[in-house]
C-alpha cells in the first residue's frame, strides 16, 4: 500500500503497534480515529499531505469549536503515526513534525491553587457542616499531602503504615469510561514513594480507619483490597466520587457566603500543597519527591509563579535577618567573619 495509504489507513497500523497501553490511553485512541473519520482529511493519501496541510487540519478543528487539548490529543496520534512511516521509508519527511505553539490557541484553563487563606476558610466550613462534614477528612489528606486523588483512591489499609507514618503509594486506581476498575502502575517512576505523614495527616487516617464500615464486602480488585472507601456494593470509590463531593461542597459554600470561592478540585488540592510548599521555602529537589514529578522544571514551575506578595513577604524576611544580625553584633561586639580576614599561604 505504502505511500498510497490513507491517514486513517495509517492510524490504523500505527494504533496496532501500541500494545500494552493504559486504558484510558486506548481510549483516547479510539477517540482521534473517531474525529478522523469524520473529517476529510483522514481520507486523504499521506503522500499529499504537506506540513501546511497538517497546520491547516489543526487550525480547521478549532475553528469548528475543539478546544486546544482535543487538539493536543489528535496532534499527539498523527504525529508519530507519520513519522512510522517516515521511518518505514514511505516518506521523507514527518508534516506533523513542527511546534504546535503559534499554529493554534492554547484555550485551557489552568487549574491554579487556591491561597492559603481560602484553604482554611474552606476546610472550616467543610468541618462545620452537618452534611460535607464527614468528608473533612479526605479533603485536609488532599490539601496537605499532594497526592493524586487516583492513588489517593487507590490507597488499601496495607499501604497506610501507622506505626510508621508512611503513606506508601505504589499504585493509583482507575475506572474506565465502561465500567471496569483496574490498577495501575503511579503515573511515572517517580510517582512511586513514601511519604511521611505529619501529625494531623496523621489523625485523619486514624480517624478514616477507625470509621471505615466492617459490614460492606471487600471487593478484591487486580489483587489489591482493604480500599479506603467503598460504595455501598464494597466497590472502591473512585476519582469521579470525590471530584463531585468538592463540587457540590464549593456550591453549599458558594450559596452561604458573600465571598465566593473559585473552584476547587482534588487536583487543585494538589497545586495548593505544592503551592504552599514553595512559599515556605522548602527545597524543591524535596518537594519534587513529595509530589513525584518525575521532571524538576515541573516543580520549579510553581516557584516562579509566585508573585508579588511572595516576593514582598521574601524581602521583608530577609531585612528581618540582617537586622537581626546587626542586633547581635551591637551585644556581643563581635563582627561577622570575612574573606578578607583569611590570607593565602
Amino acid at each position: 500500500m505504502g505511500r498510497n495509504m490513507t491517514v486513517n489507513e495509517l492510524v490504523e497500523r500505527y494504533l496496532k503497534t501500541r500494545t500494552g497501553v493504559k486504558p484510558n490511553t486506548l481510549m483516547n485512541y479510539g477517540f482521534v480515529k473517531n474525529i478522523l473519520l469524520k473529517e476529510e482529511f483522514g481520507s486523504r493519501k499521506i503522500s499529499r499531505v504537506k506540513t501546511s496541510d497538517a497546520k491547516l487540519f489543526l487550525i480547521k478543528l478549532q475553528q469548528d469549536g475543539k478546544g486546544s487539548s482535543t487538539i493536543k490529543t489528535v496532534r499527539g496520534v498523527l504525529r508519530p503515526a507519520f513519522q512510522m512511516a517516515v521511518d518505514d521509508d514511505m516518506l521523507v519527511k514527518n508534516p506533523f513534525g513542527f511546534q504546535l505553539a503559534g499554529v493554534i490557541y492554547n484555550d485551557e484553563k489552568t487549574r491554579e491553587a487556591i491561597t492559603k487563606e481560602q484553604m482554611k476558610k474552606f476546610l472550616k466550613f467543610v468541618h462545620d457542616d452537618n452534611v460535607y462534614c464527614k468528608y473533612y477528612e479526605v479533603f485536609y489528606i488532599l490539601f496537605h499531602t499532594g497526592m493524586r486523588i487516583s492513588e489517593f483512591c487507590g490507597l488499601t489499609l496495607k499501604d497506610v503504615d501507622m506505626k510508621n507514618r508512611v503513606i506508601d503509594i505504589n499504585h493509583q486506581l482507575q475506572r474506565t469510561s465502561w465500567g471496569e476498575y483496574v490498577i495501575e502502575a503511579t503515573k511515572t517512576n517517580a510517582g512511586t514513594r513514601k511519604l511521611p505523614m505529619t501529625d494531623d495527616v496523621y489523625q485523619m487516617f486514624q480517624a478514616i480507619i477507625e470509621d471505615r464500615p466492617t459490614d460492606l464486602p471487600e471487593i478484591i480488585v487486580q489483587g489489591y483490597g482493604g480500599f479506603l472507601f467503598r460504595d455501598k456494593n464494597g466497590m472502591p470509590e473512585v476519582a469521579m466520587h470525590w471530584q463531585h463531593r468538592f463540587n457540590h461542597a464549593v456550591k453549599r459554600y458558594n450559596d452561604i457566603f458573600k465571598i465566593q470561592m473559585p473552584n476547587i478540585t482534588p487536583h487543585v488540592c494538589r497545586h495548593t500543597y505544592c503551592s504552599n510548599m514553595a512559599r515556605a521555602r522548602m527545597n524543591p529537589k524535596t518537594l519534587q519527591y513529595l509530589m513525584g514529578h518525575s521532571d524538576i522544571s515541573v516543580t520549579m514551575n510553581t516557584y516562579t509563579h509566585l508573585g508579588f506578595d511572595d516576593a514582598k513577604d521574601e524581602m521583608v524576611r530577609l531585612e528581618e535577618l540582617e537586622a537581626a544580625k546587626k542586633e547581635v553584633e551591637k551585644v556581643t561586639g563581635e563582627k561577622p567573619i570575612s574573606q578578607k580576614m583569611f590570607k593565602a599561604i
